[in-house]
């Protein structure tokens, strides 16, 4: 006769085994410490937090170097009030400035500036070395693409689609 185990009641916690305990906990720790990593090269390299860089390089990569401020927080996936925060920040280093949406008289523009195209200029080999030496240079091009799959799979889950979904940048 099989033993037949039941399942926990509806209202019980599915508590992680030690195996996904162990593998949550080193997810935790990596992406903690590689965010870090990011960061001081970058408060190093250019005095910005990697935010920010992220920031700027959206808007380098955006048409005419600009994006609405309602579009740059969905692609940065950040508050709109953090947007506000980072664009002010940057609009006193020179970086950025704002200007008023044509097509929408409520909305504004973020615009990429020279100062900010120049200071991307001379961070980017640095960041993009620091993202090589911590990430894809530990990994092996079939590790790459599990990761790669890996992250798509967790970010379309975590995005649902629709206006009312709890998303930072609709908040």
């Amino acid at each position: 006769m099989e033993h037949m185990t039941s399942a926990p009641p509806p209202d019980e916690p599915r508590w992680l085994s030690d195996e996904e305990q162990r593998i949550w906990r080193a997810y935790l720790h990596a992406t903690t410490l590689l965010e870090d990593h990011l960061d001081r090269q970058l408060q190093r390299d250019a005095g910005m937090p990697h935010i920010y860089y992220g920031l700027l390089v959206k808007l380098a990569q955006a048409p005419r170097r600009r994006m609405r401020m309602t579009e740059l927080a969905r692609d940065a996936k950040i508050t709109r009030s953090r947007l506000s925060h980072a664009i002010a920040r940057l609009e006193r280093n020179g970086w950025v400035r704002r200007e008023d949406c044509p097509s929408d008289k409520r909305g504004q523009n973020a615009v990429l500036t020279p100062a900010g195209t120049k200071v991307l200029e001379r961070t980017a080999p640095g960041h993009v070395a620091a993202v090589r030496q911590a990430l894809f240079d530990r990994l092996s091009p079939e590790q790459t693409d599990q990761l790669g799959e890996i992250m798509r799979v967790l970010a379309e889950g975590l995005q649902p689609p629709g206006e009312d979904a709890d998303l930072p940048w609709l908040r």
